[in-house]
């Protein structure tokens, strides 16, 4: 089964997902912050997609993902950015995401996103990084 790992410290927002997610036939693990999802990733978790939020405490998104970029074990796992900030749309390339949804987001493309990077197997390293509404 596919895993997507989430991270988002909205309480709301990570059950959201992790409904809609569980629904489309997906194993869903969840993360408050980017210090649980990197502990959760260094305990072993190889997630096919990481749906990561930005703006959190603890450890934001974009720490965690400096963190993950210098792992050569989890470099490649591809990430979807779920944020509220529209100026992360134009800074992709320095988060090496997959793609970036802006918050709020339709549930149906952020289906389509997970599907197409979940089950690619592929890189995450900005290349052909998609922004969708």
């Amino acid at each position: 089964m596919r895993t997507v790992l989430v991270v988002d410290d909205d309480v709301d927002i990570r059950e959201a997902v992790q409904f809609v997610l569980e629904d489309a036939g997906y194993e869903v693990v969840c993360a408050g912050n980017g210090r649980e999802a990197l502990s959760a990733l260094q305990d072993g978790l190889r997630p096919s997609l990481i749906v990561l939020d930005l703006m959190m405490p603890v450890m934001s998104g974009w720490e965690f993902r400096e963190h993950v970029l210098r792992d050569p074990s989890l470099r490649a796992i591809p990430v979807v950015v779920v944020t509220g900030d529209p100026t992360a749309m134009h800074r992709a390339d320095d988060l090496a995401a997959a793609a970036i949804l802006c918050k709020p987001f339709d549930v149906s493309a952020l289906i389509e996103v997970v599907g197409r990077f979940a089950n690619a197997g592929g890189r995450s390293d900005g290349a052909g990084a998609v922004a969708a509404r």
